[in-house]
């Protein structure tokens, strides 16, 4: 690949022609060289113009590999594009050429982006009575009747202009340019206010009833100049009663040896690039095929310029009309051969071209091209129909699969249902569009006059051949099928040799059809070459099922608009700017965002978070407790209801008390635990996780609605509407009593009781709970009320020294206490008794959910696993969590049986050393033994104690 001098003239540009701004450049890097292009042309064709064919090498092999098509069927051109934003696994032929683009090609595989987009996506709704896809003359033909007949109608089509297969074609429509003829119906379409003509648009799943998915790149082809406040990517979510599929068909190529070098390519489209670009793939070219479409492109390359070499004809017997035509030009007609290999290293640099002899090639001839153009025939894209559920049927005569039976609300027309001449495809679209929108309630207002087209040649039928023969198979191995997986012929025969008998099966073993392309030019032909290798017909295979998308879609785009906060809402609570303004460090707790630490100046985590604790124990702290979920549960059946929730009795409970509860699941382990407020005689306040808020609610609900529908209970979520302030340590008492006027002595207010009061208009729940093992009060208030409450329990306590403390500080507290977090030191597999809860489990209830699984022989194991405590001999080292427990200061042979895990690791300031707390087998009888564990590749010695480590007789509860 030459060099190619910043701003010197494309050398394979033609000096007129195409559809691109001949009077704009752009300036592009491709591969750190400089190039430039116009506005109109693709990376691909501004690459071609340029001379350069090879974009990247294969992903397996490591062959040279280069653009094979014209749009998105490409296997090939995938590059990275660095500028104006990073975005990988892109196909040249349909990224739009921007000035100041900078892209390289890639090995079959790219790498994402390291900084964030900063695009915007989103999403419209759209509905419509008829849906057209495809913008070509079959789609326009059907777009223009159905919007003449007063229908809504939406057009979508995946190029920057309308036109489809005209705009790479020298077509005429009434005695002119077809393209006057596009601008003609698409400027009607465009004064039809119930009309939606949408370019740049690739409808890329077809759901049930009518519903589509379709991608509309808004500003993609604008590149750096984009306003940054238009979407970039806009997916249109359209709901319509008739869907008129009109995407065209895809040319298929022929397999041969060698078939995948850089200047081989697609007939069809370098006759796209010819005419849409002004570009020509080559100086010498042979066109190799098997159907008369490729001698229009040999054609009109000639007369381009090009030397066309030969058309090289599989079928005995080529087309009169267009055999003269290139003998009026000079173009050799090999009738009854075909190219078998490929010379080159770069790129093609000759073809061999063979007779068929019975079937089988001759003797080799070897014709020198820079350009091999490849055509088999045309392969209708069904894939929106077939997505939609229609089934496909095998037209031998075509070598396609067609729609069979017609769904109910999607047509298809044109060279998608089979129909490639010019003239079919315009009344075609017409007759589809008339019975898409029958019973639709439209007035059609007469016949419709169609476009006039001069009548085509008569066409030879095509000779389906998916590859060029190979008797001793020694060729297969390159013989390519899937360029973009490397896979070949040779894949297929091996999968086939290994019992594979289902193209299913066949494209797993292969990986065929698996690449960006999903197999728009090899997978038929692997259905034809397995066929031919299984000795069955191609319809008893079929093909393999295709799946949206039928384009890649980037995870952005489908996203739009829910990202970050919108798609995963950040809950935040009443007091959030007060803990900002004191710089609080946060955690995500489930969807909340909880202060973890505030550290003052020259404070880490560690230092803040001792000196919280320390504050705690010792004065007074205060924590907004806010997240803690909460259910109001009210009904006559209320008590019953939560009885068989809990593994504890909550009836009894009388009104003004509150009870800590423990729920588990059906197979008796732990689901979630919290306090429970009895407030009635019919209703009850639910205190759960912070993260398990969502999961309880659910799982009440489930239970109500599925199981005891009978109950007279409802159940709602209170968390947001009730704020939460626990107020710790042994000043708590004259801090809450200050602000609330209660009485908060042990005698006037003990222990896991509420009191209700006031403050102004505000209206205060205070309830006797710690989680922390200190005497505590949490204050409820309404969050209205809640900043202003939060602000004066902060300003009572000033006098005491009153320490705001984050989750890492009760973490610790909790943990000194043995008090678990469910979720930490849980894990499904944990029941109350392994965490020294049996005293919460009730033996005079007759049922609650998990009460036989605690009967169970695996449940009641001696080596079940149980909350102990830890403490390192070092009192410096820190347990990492989750790290494995072992028995002996030396590792065993693997493999090593392991005794439990960490599940908290803290520093103490009331202990002044580590501790951790773990799950660990006959945990309960092992107290005051050692065991390892293990950190950074060593083994630590820890004793195993008791999980309580601070204030196991609960004195400092009461004060």
């Amino acid at each position: 690949m030459s060099e190619i001098d910043k701003g010197a003239p494309a050398p394979f540009r033609l000096p007129t022609g195409g559809r691109i701004d001949r009077d704009s450049t752009l300036q592009f890097v491709f591969g750190g060289r400089s190039l430039t292009g116009h506005p109109g042309d693709t990376l691909a064709s501004a690459l071609l113009a340029n001379g350069v064919h090879r974009t990247g090498t294969s992903v397996k092999l490591g062959r040279p590999r280069g653009i094979a098509a014209a749009w998105a069927e490409d296997p090939n051109s995938v590059v990275q594009v660095e500028e104006p934003f990073p975005e990988p696994m892109l196909l040249a032929t349909t990224l739009e050429l921007t000035d100041g683009l900078v892209a390289h090609g890639l090995p079959g595989r790219g790498r994402l982006a390291e900084v964030a987009d900063s695009a915007r996506y989103d999403a419209r709704h759209v509905h419509t009575d008829l849906l057209v896809v495809g913008a070509g003359p079959t789609g326009l033909s059907a777009a223009l009747t159905a919007a003449r007949a007063g229908a809504r109608v939406v057009v979508v089509d995946d190029q920057s202009e309308a036109g489809g297969s005209l705009l790479g074609s020298a077509e005429r429509i009434d005695d002119g340019p077809a393209l006057d003829w596009v601008q003609r119906v698409t400027a009607e379409l465009a004064g039809f206010p119930d009309v939606l003509h949408l370019q740049r648009t690739t409808a890329f799943g077809h759901f049930d009833d009518g519903f589509v998915l379709a991608l509309e790149r808004r500003t993609d082809h604008l590149g750096g100049a984009a306003p940054r406040n238009l979407s970039r990517q806009r997916v249109w979510r359209i709901r319509a009663q008739r869907v008129l599929v009109a995407t065209g068909a895809h040319e298929r190529p022929i397999v041969f040896a060698d078939n995948d070098r850089p200047g081989i390519m697609l007939a069809g489209a370098a006759r796209t690039f010819l005419h849409r670009y002004g570009v020509l793939a080559g100086r010498a070219a042979v066109v190799f095929t098997c159907d008369d479409s490729a001698y229009a492109a040999a054609v009109d390359l000639a007369d381009a310029g090009v030397e066309v070499r030969a058309v090289v004809d599989a079928r005995p017997r080529p087309p009169a009309v267009w055999r003269a035509a290139c003998a009026s030009r000079g173009i050799p007609v090999f009738a009854g051969e075909v190219v078998t290999a490929t010379e080159g290293v770069e790129r093609v640099s000759a073809a061999l071209v063979t007779p068929l002899v019975d079937g089988a090639p001759g003797r080799s001839d070897r014709i020198e091209c820079d350009l091999l153009l490849v055509s088999g025939g045309w392969n209708p894209a069904v894939h929106l129909f077939s997505q939609a559920g229609g089934k496909l049927r095998y037209d031998a005569a075509l070598g396609a699969f067609l729609p069979a039976e017609p769904l109910a609300t999607t047509t298809v027309a044109g060279s998608a249902a089979g129909v490639f001449d010019l003239a079919g495809c315009l009344v075609d679209g017409h007759r589809a569009s008339v019975k898409a929108t029958d019973g639709l309630g439209v007035d059609r207002g007469g016949d419709v006059d169609l476009p006039c087209v001069a009548e085509a040649p008569e066409r030879t039928p095509t000779a389906v051949m998916w590859r060029v023969p190979d008797i001793d198979g020694a060729s297969r191995a390159v013989q390519f099928v899937d360029l973009q997986r490397d896979a070949t012929v040779a894949d297929i025969a091996r999968a086939v040799g290994a019992g594979l008998r289902t193209v299913e099966h066949i494209k797993r073993y292969t990986t065929i059809g698996t690449a960006h392309d999903q197999g728009k030019t090899s997978g038929v032909i692997a259905s034809g070459v397995a066929a031919e290798l299984l000795q069955r017909p191609v319809e008893a295979l079929g093909t393999t099922t295709f799946r949206p998308p039928y384009t890649p879609v980037a995870f952005a785009a489908l996203a739009g608009r829910d990202r970050g906060s919108l798609y995963d809402p950040e809950r935040t609570t009443a007091i959030h700017a007060w803990h900002l303004a004191q710089g609080a460090v946060w955690e995500d707790v489930g969807q909340w965002k909880r202060p973890r630490y505030y550290p003052r100046p020259g404070e880490d985590m560690e230092a803040a978070v001792l000196r919280e604790c320390a504050a705690v124990r010792g004065g007074v702290g205060i924590l907004d407790g806010s997240t803690l979920g909460k259910i109001d549960v009210q009904g006559p059946d209320a008590a019953t209801f939560l009885d068989l929730l809990y593994t504890n009795m909550i009836s009894s409970l009388k009104v003004g008390s509150i009870r800590y509860g423990v729920m588990c699941k059906t197979d008796g382990m732990v689901l979630d635990d919290g306090t429970v407020l009895r407030l009635g005689q019919d209703r009850f306040i639910v205190y759960t996780t912070t993260g398990g808020a969502a999961g309880v609610l659910d799982w009440m609900e489930d239970w109500l609605q599925t199981e005891w529908p009978h109950l007279r209970v409802h159940v709602t979520s209170v968390t947001e509407q009730w704020a939460t302030f626990p107020v710790v340590g042994p000043r708590s008492r004259d801090v809450v009593a200050a602000v609330t006027g209660l009485d908060t002595s042990q005698a006037a207010f003990p222990f896991m009781t509420w009191q209700d009061t006031r403050i102004g208009d505000a209206r205060l729940r205070v309830a006797r709970v710690s989680f922390s093992g200190e005497l505590a009060f949490e204050v409820n208030v309404d969050g209205w009320h809640a900043m202003a409450v939060w602000e004066r329990l902060v300003a009572a306590g000033k006098p005491y020294g009153i320490t705001p403390y984050g989750t890492e500080t009760m973490h610790v507290l909790r943990a000194e206490k043995a008090y678990p977090i469910i979720g930490q030191d849980t894990d499904g597999t944990v029941t109350p008794q392994d965490l020294g809860m049996t005293w919460a489990v009730s033996k005079k209830k007759a049922d609650f959910l998990g009460k036989r699984s605690f009967a169970r022989a695996d449940n009641n194991r001696a080596d079940r696993k149980q909350l102990v405590g830890l403490l390192p001999t070092d009192r410096t080292v820190l347990l990492p969590e989750g790290s494995q427990i072992v028995e002996d200061p030396a590792l065993p042979e693997p493999p090593v049986p392991m005794l439990g895990h960490v599940t908290s690791s803290y520093r103490s300031a009331a202990l002044d050393r580590t501790f951790a707390l773990a799950l660990l087998k006959a945990g309960r009888t092992r107290i005051g033994q050692t065991v390892h564990v293990a950190v950074a590749g060593d083994l630590v010695p820890v004793e195993i104690a008791d999980p309580v480590l601070v204030d196991p007789e609960g004195a400092r509860r009461d004060g």
